[in-house]
């Protein structure tokens, strides 16, 4: 656990695709004013907003939506060093600690110094043709080479720190931080790892009579996944997919940026969170 986090610059931003958001973020908003802070709120989309944080204006990013709305918090925010503090209005809450009906009692603890910030590691891809350089981003969650439009499988060799580990023919391959481990990679069939570890996981999506089994590589390892075949995609986070060719190669690596999240209580939070997805789910209630 990391020294006591006490902001004095939050700013509230919403989910623009939930309505709900935006009531919830001038509702904060308001409740901070109460307390005697100042804290602006407004669209997630917002570019004059987005400017005024990529200025380092604020100390703090609270974020009203989902999983998903914390995800691209994070990509706007990592590069500055800009703690998230998540408030869930969605389904799942993986990344989110704070319920709906509890972030008032969430703030108190806030302004009262009973926050501690946690470091999530990131993933940096680099797309390569032929050597030469042709996109690189961040992911928080996971990097994905996999098929296409068409529902012919793909082949796909991985290299761990330049040295041939194994090769796949299947729907694609994973390649997941610890974060990402509950999202993709777990649909996937792949284990839960602890949010603090810095190891990538790599975990085959259905694949063809080839090694079916996720893979946790050591940290610091560089994994470089080499296209086999035509009709290949890259994904990073779920974002729009990028197309390959035959033999590129997508190379992977912990980022040199983290992504801060703002906790409370003991990191045993994680745990109590997975406990009550898995039992949510296993009731047979919607997700």
């Amino acid at each position: 656990m990391s020294e006591v986090f006490l902001p004095k610059r939050p700013v509230v931003i919403a989910y623009p695709r939930m309505p709900e958001a935006f009531v919830e973020a001038e509702a904060m908003s308001i409740y901070l004013k109460e307390k005697g802070i100042d804290a602006p709120f407004g669209s997630l989309y917002d570019e004059e907003l987005r400017n005024r944080v990529k200025k380092h204006e604020f100390d703090l990013l609270i974020m009203a939506g989902g999983d998903g709305s914390v995800l691209r918090a994070g990509h706007l925010c990592a590069p500055l060093g800009l703690p998230i503090l998540g408030v869930n209005l969605g389904r799942l809450g993986f990344l989110i600690q704070i319920e709906r009906s509890e972030w008032r009692e969430y703030f108190d603890k806030l302004l009262n110094g009973e926050a501690w910030i946690e470091n999530r590691m990131m993933l940096h891809a680099e797309h390569v043709r032929a050597g030469d350089s042709l996109g690189e981003w961040n992911a928080l969650n996971e990097v994905v080479v996999g098929r296409g439009q068409t529902l012919r499988p793909v082949r796909l060799s991985a290299s761990v720190d330049g040295r041939h580990l194994t090769s796949y023919v299947a729907d694609g391959l994973i390649a997941s931080t610890a974060t990402g481990s509950t999202a993709y990679a777990l649909a996937a069939g792949g284990p839960i790892l602890p949010p603090e570890l810095r190891n990538i996981l790599l975990m085959p999506i259905a694949p063809h009579l080839s090694v079916d089994r996720g893979v946790v590589l050591a940290e610091g390892s560089t994994v470089s996944i080499l296209v086999r075949s035509e009709n290949t995609v890259l994904s990073v986070d779920g974002q729009p997919s990028i197309t390959l060719m035959d033999e590129d190669r997508v190379d992977v690596r912990a980022a040199d940026v983290t992504t801060q999240f703002v906790r409370f209580g003991d990191p045993g939070y994680f745990y109590r969170n997975l406990t009550a997805h898995m039992n949510e789910n296993s009731l047979g209630l919607p997700r």
